[in-house]
């Protein structure tokens, strides 16, 4: 079997795994589905998934309590939240568009700003499956925020406008992104 074919059983078989327990909201669907590629390495998520530890112990306890996880990152990788120094920002913006101030909302929010430090499409570094699944728990946990994305900007380059433009901050080198010679790495496709 090829490793291509390892990886993708090993990927399902975690994701059926971490699904036997009774669906709880929307949210566990993508929390299986990042937390399935976790556990196969197939995301940036470091350990603890970029949560708290007392915050993974509870993601742990509330949906996959039948499932061995262990704290550390497959992969191997280790995020340095000290060189993100926009991530208390990161947090900040989330948290007040967020539509619900919950145990599961905090969890969310971790670990996409822990994905917003890898160098790869934000539903990659979270090890979604595709971006309309980024896209849909993005407009289920922040629907106003989401709903700003007229565009269908690319939504890591989105969530780092949104926090530039509350700093009155306008990078961009055009007057509009319709004429940006970097238009399509903003809005192209994510293949």
């Amino acid at each position: 079997m090829s490793a291509v074919l390892q990886r993708q059983s090993a990927l399902e078989q975690a994701y059926s795994r971490l699904k036997s327990t009774p669906l709880m909201s929307p949210n566990h669907e993508w929390l299986a589905c990042m937390t399935a590629s976790w556990c196969v390495g197939q995301s940036v998520l470091p350990d603890y998934m970029g949560l708290e530890p007392d915050q993974f112990q509870t993601l742990k306890d509330h949906y996959f309590q039948d499932n061995c996880l262990t704290e550390r990152a497959p992969s191997g990788n280790q995020i340095d939240f000290d060189r993100m120094l926009e991530k208390e920002d990161l947090v900040n913006l989330l948290k007040r568009y967020s539509r619900a101030n919950t145990l599961e909302m905090d969890w969310i929010i971790g670990i996409i700003v822990a994905g917003c430090l890898g160098n790869d499409h934000l539903w990659q570094d979270l090890g979604l499956w595709s971006r309309p699944q980024l896209t849909a728990l993005l407009r289920y946990n922040f629907p106003q925020l989401a709903a700003k994305n007229t565009k269908d900007m690319k939504w890591k380059k989105f969530l780092y406008k949104q926090l530039c433009e509350e700093e009155g901050l306008y990078l961009c080198r055009s007057p509009s992104c319709n004429v940006c010679i970097d238009y399509q790495k903003c809005y192209g496709p994510e293949e």
